[in-house]
């Protein structure tokens, strides 16, 4: 009997699979040294500290813990995320603003129901976050995007782009951008700001890396300079643990109320033995001193990358030079194409992303992104050395710039 074929949703027919998640099938294999995965550094979860948390959340609070909860989530980690931004920024947060989410991917979710329909603008930056860019697709969203320099969004660019039929949502991440590592520039963000002030553009400030700066000041949440129609996400993935899926979002009152219904539709609500595990830890440990540590290795890390870029690469090859988070992006000579070097790099057991996926534009042929998080020391050093025998081979024969087969 003939099997009828399944009747997929439209909304599926223009969504890719995640570029990178292919990838870490891939680089599964324990002796490929990966640069792939915007992933932290295992070695630095408070994997025991949070055990002690775990056990005593367990043994005190059994019966509530893994009980349903809340879909705002637990109000004392709410308190504590307030605190936060009061601590760091002097900026008032009023807890109730606050939902946690299933990691702050979910508050882009969320942030997509309530607003998106289909065909509505989404302005992303150039190159963008890719798993942003593949949860608006499958909301049919119609993608314009704006080139970053060193210091943020070209203001040219971003003006023209949120002139005339403006946007519905602009998506950024102004700290240690995933993929590019750029931070927005003070002048940037008030530049942003201003553009951003008479606009019905509704902003999304990511801010999943902003803890992880090593170098340099740092620089005040576009939220605090345009609060209105700005949604401010944070998430504990970088700098706790990111199996915990714990994220939030800072929301309006009235938009707080359409959100907190689409998560209801979504999940109920984010695990409540994780909230309280977290909180547990939270009020056990000193945050800011786990993250000095984070800071401390991944500075590291990136300075061994930074350093094996300037001696072994050719000097065509140009690097973004991050004051803090988890990536670096490089650019190649026109007409060089990323996945040429990572079909190489692959077969010398080192893997990286090539930046294509990145673009909505289906430019970006010719660029990479590294992590520089995930390893430690000594698999950067063989990592880069590899990879850059590796970026010899492919500018010394002629290559030209394609899509991923």
């Amino acid at each position: 009997m003939p099997q009828t074929p399944w009747v997929f949703a439209s909304r599926m027919d223009n969504v890719r699979r995640s570029f990178i998640r292919e990838i870490l099938k891939v680089t599964a294999d324990p002796s490929i040294i990966s640069f792939a995965g915007g992933l932290p550094q295992p070695g630095l979860f408070p994997a025991a500290a949070l055990a002690k948390a775990a056990e005593s959340v367990i043994a005190g609070s059994g019966s509530e813990s893994l009980q349903y909860s809340t879909t705002e989530g637990d109000p004392e980690l709410r308190r504590f995320i307030a605190g936060r931004y009061k601590l760091r920024f002097g900026l008032d947060v009023d807890p109730d603003w606050i939902i946690i989410t299933t990691g702050s991917q979910q508050a882009l979710d969320l942030l997509a129901k309530a607003f998106l329909d289909p065909g509505d603008g989404v302005l992303v930056e150039r190159p963008g976050y890719i798993g942003a860019i593949q949860l608006f697709s499958l909301f049919q969203a119609e993608f314009a995007s704006v080139p970053l320099d060193d210091d943020g969004p070209d203001p040219e660019a971003l003006g023209a782009a949120l002139s005339g039929p403006a946007p519905k949502l602009f998506y950024s991440v102004p700290n240690f951008q995933n993929p590019s590592g750029i931070t927005w520039s003070k002048a940037r963000r008030e530049l942003a700001a201003g553009l951003l002030a008479d606009s019905p553009t509704i902003l999304i400030e990511d801010d999943p890396y902003g803890e992880l700066r090593f170098l340099g000041e740092h620089q005040t949440p576009l939220y605090a300079l345009r609060p209105e129609r700005t949604f401010l996400l944070g998430s504990f993935s970088k700098v706790v643990s990111p199996g915990l899926r714990v994220g939030w979002l800072v929301a309006d009152p009235e938009s707080r109320v359409k959100l907190v219904t689409a998560k209801q539709a979504s999940d109920l609500h984010t695990s409540t033995l994780a909230q309280r595990i977290l909180v547990r830890y939270l009020a056990e440990n000193d945050l800011s001193a786990h993250v000095e540590s984070i800071k401390s290795a991944y500075r590291r890390q990136r300075d061994l990358m930074v350093a094996r870029i300037e001696e072994l690469f050719p000097p065509e090859a140009r690097c973004t030079r991050p004051e803090g988070g988890m990536f670096l992006w490089i650019t190649l000579p026109d007409g060089v194409s990323a996945y040429d070097v990572f079909d190489a790099a692959i077969k010398e057991k080192v893997a990286f992303v090539p930046g294509g996926p990145f673009f909505v534009d289906g430019t970006g042929a010719n660029t990479m992104r590294l992590n520089f998080s995930n390893s430690d020391e000594e698999r950067i050093d063989v990592g880069m050395r590899r990879l850059a025998a590796c970026l010899d081979k492919v500018l010394s024969r002629p290559s030209s710039c394609g899509a991923a087969s």
